[in-house]
């Protein structure tokens, strides 16, 4: 039994619509498929995704949504022309469209995610009506048969139930086809995931159903060891751990979100990141666990957007109760946070930039001042994470010197430090424009040629 997951630029056309079928024809293990929304083209194409997003604001600020959903039905149109589908498919999803436009607005979060989905969901119906075009037997299958989500405001997770629903998914002899990216709460709401949704419908089925694998297919032959964009040619990688693959994609590989993993994880069920635009490549397998080899770094990832509070008290290792006090004040503001440094008299709260807001800047400062009588408070915004990420780490001597060295030689400042204690992961925080320039030096300290002689 294989799951696969095919993102947006797998299903943006007809032409990759016929790949996708061909990759499932090829190998009958493959029972269920999860589908993104058609992603872009081309290069300055526009996601259908953001189509969406564009006729949500339009239906809730009075905008022209007659002109922003014919965009979105032509986009599904032309697929479905393309694929010599007759018009009553592109007549279903126009109906769903308008149902959907035409549904409560009281809450705009819940009415955006609605508009939003249906890009999946549309796709999953448009691509399952292709299979059975083509003799091959398919069924579209509906997040509201069994994919039970919890409610807000926490984040997005599908709640244990789901996988006892979902357990005999492919028990039938046509292929399912399951969009991503969303589910429903016990009420019947719908609520999305967050970013790299559809890796994670791929991995709750994949669990569900207890695959002997999970493909997740993009439009790159692997996982490369630092970011192509960035770095030149760099290292593909052939397998990685869970654990590693978790560390780089939390911290900008953006071929894998970091919350798919954890369903499968859990079962230990392999996975194999492939490109549908050449199948027959081997890929990057992630693996419980794998064989080290002469190199202990396997990657390394950055991510910007984030912002450091720095606190610093004398005598702070003294005092109990502190880091969790000032941890509970990053709490009552319904922030989250990433890492937390210290020293004896200082420590460091790494979140997510997106989170915070000048006021809430202005009130948390306060609030530490005041409440905990730290002797200096700030924050310090535009920094970014790089992360070198490696099971062979541990093993390995000098590598924080090494790492230290290379981007001291960058002539960057480095502001943050932070090892976690399994020490698969070295994290630097930077400043945001010096990233790309200590990212090539990393690159070139760790992963160039070895010359002989």
């Amino acid at each position: 039994m294989i799951v696969c997951k095919f993102g947006g630029t797998s299903v943006a056309n007809a032409e990759q619509i016929r790949k996708v079928a061909n990759i499932v024809k090829s190998n009958p293990a493959r029972k269920i498929i999860a589908v993104s929304a058609p992603g872009k083209r081309f290069g300055d194409d526009i996601k259908v995704t953001d189509l969406l997003i564009e006729l949500a604001d339009a239906a809730l600020h009075n905008g022209n949504v007659v002109q922003k959903l014919e965009v979105v039905v032509n986009r599904f149109k032309e697929i479905a022309d393309d694929l010599d589908l007759d018009n009553s498919i592109c007549e279903v999803i126009a109906k769903d469209l308008q149902e959907r436009i035409e549904s409560d607005k009281s809450n705009e979060f819940v009415f955006i995610d609605n508009i939003k989905a249906s890009g999946e969901d549309n796709n999953a119906k448009l691509i399952a009506e292709y299979f059975n075009s083509i003799g091959l037997p398919a069924k579209y299958v509906s997040p509201k048969d069994g994919l039970v989500l919890n409610d807000p405001p926490e984040r997005t997770y599908a709640l244990p139930e789901t996988y006892e629903n979902l357990k005999d998914l492919a028990s039938g002899d046509e292929i399912v086809v399951f969009p991503g990216f969303f589910g429903y709460t016990k009420d019947g709401t719908l609520r999305t995931f967050d970013r790299g949704g559809s890796d994670i419908t791929g991995s709750i089925l994949a669990a569900s159903v207890k695959a002997d694998l999970y493909e997740n297919f993009t439009d790159v032959d692997c996982v490369f060891s630092a970011n192509p964009k960035v770095v030149n040619d760099p290292v593909g990688i052939s397998e990685i751990t869970y654990r590693e693959m978790r560390e780089l994609s939390y911290s900008g590989f953006s071929v894998f979100h970091d919350e798919a993993l954890m369903p499968v994880y859990k079962l230990g069920i392999p996975v194999n990141v492939k490109n549908t635009n050449n199948p027959s490549a081997p890929g990057t397998k992630i693996l419980p666990t794998r064989s080290l080899t002469g190199r202990p770094v396997t990657g390394i990832s950055a991510d910007s957007g984030f912002s450091i509070l720095y606190v610093s008290k004398y005598l702070m290792n003294r005092e109990i109760g502190f880091g969790r006090k000032l941890l509970q004040i990053i709490e009552e503001e319904q922030i989250s946070y990433e890492h937390t440094p210290s020293g004896l008299d200082d420590i460091s709260v790494i979140i997510r930039s997106n989170q915070l807001t000048e006021e809430k800047e202005k009130r948390i400062v306060k609030r530490v001042k005041e409440e905990l009588h730290a002797d200096d408070v700030y924050f310090r915004n535009g920094i970014s994470m790089i992360v070198i990420v490696g099971e062979g780490m541990r093993n390995n001597t000098g590598l924080a010197a090494r790492a230290a060295a290379a981007i001291s030689r960058t002539g960057a400042n480095i502001e943050m430090i932070n090892q976690g204690s399994s020490e698969v992961s070295l994290v630097f925080g930077v400043l945001s424009q010096t990233e790309n320039q200590i990212l090539r030096a990393l690159y070139d300290e760790f992963f160039a040629p070895i010359t002989v002689g």
